[in-house]
């Protein structure tokens, strides 16, 4: 199979997909001994990515796999697309959005201990519904409580291929944390069907001086 096929047929099945996929899904699109192999199709995605650069859309490689998506400095223009625009998120649930993130393992108790007061069952269900947060286990103390960490899915929505991409505390003292209500990430993935609502933004708490940082190279589904 030559370059240029290959091309086009990763191009047409990450914008038929509608979500990430990975190089072995990828890889998988042709028949097992006639296969391109992964060098060939990581040279292929990075021809696909050059492509981009003077149109409307990106190649982005997240924790799932590759998609197209708008770029960022565009959405503002896409996202008139839809008219509809629902409530926002609370800042109370991005704060303890950003503790899971950065403090993982973590639990619920302890999460109320850094931010001074109680974390609503709400917020957490709603974290566990959209799937950026998990129960990774239980803390061996009295009750034991449930310990939380953010998911592959939080990675994929915020364009991050590990926890290692994640901005620095230092960094995020100074940088506004921004968050869509519902709908695909700030860049609005291409093709997925779904619409962008009303943004948020909030400040990261600031964390404690023994603050860890996440130390695992990804997150788990």
């Amino acid at each position: 199979m030559n370059r240029e096929r290959l091309r086009q047929i990763l191009e047409a099945a990450l914008l038929a997909a509608g979500q990430p996929l990975s190089l072995e899904r990828l890889k998988a699109l042709f028949p097992e001994q006639a296969g391109p192999a992964d060098e060939d199709l990581r040279h292929a995605l990075a021809e696909l990515d050059s492509d981009c650069h003077s149109r409307g859309i990106e190649l982005r490689e997240v924790a799932s796999g590759f998609r197209f998506q708008v770029k960022r400095e565009l959405a503002p223009w896409v996202a008139r697309l839809w008219e509809e625009r629902p409530g926002r998120y609370s800042r109370a649930l991005l704060e303890t959005l950003a503790l899971i993130a950065y403090r993982q393992p973590i639990t619920r108790g302890e999460i109320e201990e850094i931010r001074g007061v109680g974390v609503s069952s709400s917020i957490v269900k709603t974290l566990l519904e959209r799937e950026w947060i998990r129960v990774v286990g239980h803390r061996d103390v009295p009750g034991r409580p449930a310990v939380y960490g953010t998911t592959r899915q939080f990675l994929d929505y915020f364009n991050l291929r590990t926890l290692e991409d994640l901005p620095t505390l230092t960094e995020l003292r100074d940088m506004d944390f921004v968050l869509d209500a519902d709908g695909p990430p700030p860049n609005v993935l291409v093709g997925d069907g779904e619409t962008p609502e009303t943004e948020l933004t909030t400040h990261i708490p600031e964390a404690s001086p023994d603050t860890e940082q996440p130390d695992d190279t990804g997150a788990s589904d």
